[in-house]
C-alpha cells in the first residue's frame, strides 16, 4: 500500500521544527498572529512518532510474524547512515572537540535514556534514540499482540497506557510528582514517555487496515477542520503540555484523512517534487545543527561581511537553502546507496508491500 500523500507532511513537520529551533526573530513566523504556533512547533516530533507507528502497521500489519534482526537492520539502514553523517559533521564543525562519553552514547543511540544526555552532540538526534526504542519493541508487539489478539484488546490496553502516560507526564512536569533519578527536562526526552504516541499510531493503523482503507473520498474540509482545531489547541493550551503525544487526538484523524482524501490539494502532495521533499525531510531534520554550526554567524561575517543581527532573516534563508541542498545530495548519493548496500546482505524480505512516506 502506498500512502504518498503523507510524505510531504513529514517535510512540513521538519520545517516547523527547524523554525522552532532557529527561526525566532523572523517576523513572518514570529508575529502577533503566528508566534503561538511556532513557539510550540516542537510538537512536530510527536507527529513523527505517531506517523511512525501508523506506517509501521500499514507496512507490516497484515503479516503474522516478522523477524526481529531483519526488521531492525532494515530500519537502521534507513535512519543510521545520515544520523552518523550528522555526528561526523558536528565533530568537524567543533574540530573533533566532543565529550567521549557523550559521543559513545550518541553513536549507540541511547542518549535519551541517560540523565542530562539527551541533547548532547547533535540535539535533534534525541528523537532517533526514541525511535530506536520503538523499533526494538515493534516486532514483539506485532508478533505477539497485534497478530494474536483482537483489535478490541489492543484498543483498550493502548488507550489505558496513553491515559496513564499523559497523567504521569503532567504530574512530573508540574512538580506534583518527583522522580529522583530524572529531572523534568530528562522526562521530556525519555523514550518511555513517548511510547504512547507510537502505540496510538499503531492503533490508528490497525483501524485503518481493518475498517477505513477503502473509504477514499474528498476529505478536504475534514482536514481543514482538523487543522483549525489544532490551531485552537495551540492558541489555548489551558495548562496542558503537548510534548509527549497529547495532540494525538488531532494528529491521528489528520493522518487518516490525508491518507484517504482524494481532493486536488492533497493529491498534489503525491507529485514527485513533494514526495522528494518528504524523502529528504529526515535529512532536513537531522542535519540542521551541523549546517548552523558549520555556516555560523562568525563565518558569514568573516567571509561574506554579513551582520548577524541585521541580516538574521537572510542568513536563515541561506542556511535553509544549504540545508535543502545538503539533504538532497545526502539522500541521493549517500543515504540510498548505503541503505541498498546494507539491505543487499538480506537473505529474507520482511514484506513485499512498500509504504512511501
Amino acid at each position: 500500500m502506498r500512502l504518498e500523500q503523507l510524505t510531504f507532511t513529514r517535510f512540513l513537520a521538519a520545517l516547523s521544527i527547524l523554525i522552532f529551533h532557529y527561526g525566532q526573530g523572523i517576523e513572518i513566523f514570529y508575529n502577533q498572529y503566528t508566534t503561538f504556533i511556532f513557539e510550540q512547533a516542537n510538537v512536530g516530533v510527536s507527529y513523527f512518532f505517531i506517523l511512525s507507528g501508523f506506517v509501521m502497521i500499514i507496512a507490516y500489519g497484515n503479516k503474522e510474524k516478522i523477524i526481529f534482526w531483519d526488521f531492525l537492520k532494515n530500519r537502521l539502514a534507513r535512519i543510521y547512515p545520515i544520523y552518523f553523517l550528522a555526528i561526523i559533521l558536528i565533530l568537524i564543525s567543533k574540530l573533533l572537540k566532543e565529550n567521549t562519553s557523550d559521543l559513545i552514547l550518541n553513536l549507540l543511540m541511547i542518549q535519551s535514556w541517560v540523565p542530562s544526555k539527551a541533547l548532547t552532540v547533535n540535539f535533534p538526534g534525541w528523537s532517533l534514540s526514541v525511535e530506536l526504542f520503538f523499533y526494538a519493541l515493534f516486532p514483539f508487539l506485532l508478533n505477539y499482540v497485534y497478530s494474536k489478539k483482537t483489535i478490541l484488546f489492543s484498543t483498550i490496553n493502548i488507550l489505558i497506557f496513553f491515559l496513564i502516560s499523559q497523567i504521569v507526564f503532567h504530574l512530573i512536569i508540574y512538580d506534583i510528582y518527583d522522580i529522583n533519578f530524572y529531572t523534568k527536562r530528562d522526562i521530556m526526552y525519555l523514550p518511555i514517555m513517548h511510547l504512547n504516541s507510537f502505540l496510538i499510531g499503531n492503533l490508528s493503523g490497525l483501524f485503518f487496515l481493518k475498517y477505513l482503507k477503502n473509504r477514499q473520498k474528498n476529505y478536504f474540509y475534514h482536514i481543514l477542520f482538523t487543522l483549525s482545531i489544532l490551531v485552537l489547541l495551540l492558541k489555548f493550551p489551558v495548562g496542558l503540555n503537548y510534548h509527549n503525544g497529547l495532540l494525538a487526538i488531532i494528529f491521528v484523524p489528520l493522518i487518516v484523512f490525508i491518507s484517504l482524501s482524494t481532493d486536488k490539494i492533497t493529491k498534489t502532495f503525491s507529485s514527485k517534487p513533494f514526495i522528494f521533499l518528504g524523502e529528504i525531510s529526515f535529512g532536513v531534520y537531522i542535519l540542521q545543527r551541523p549546517v548552523w554550526n558549520i555556516f555560523s554567524d562568525s563565518r558569514f561575517e568573516k567571509f561574506l561581511n554579513f551582520n548577524a543581527e541585521k541580516d538574521f532573516s537572510l542568513l536563515f534563508i541561506l542556511r535553509f537553502i544549504i540545508l535543502l541542498v545538503l539533504a538532497s545530495i545526502s539522500y541521493i548519493y549517500f543515504e540510498k546507496p548505503v541503505r541498498n548496500y546494507i539491505n543487499s546482505f538480506s537473505t529474507k524480505h520482511l514484506t513485499k508491500n512498500k509504504v512511501i512516506i
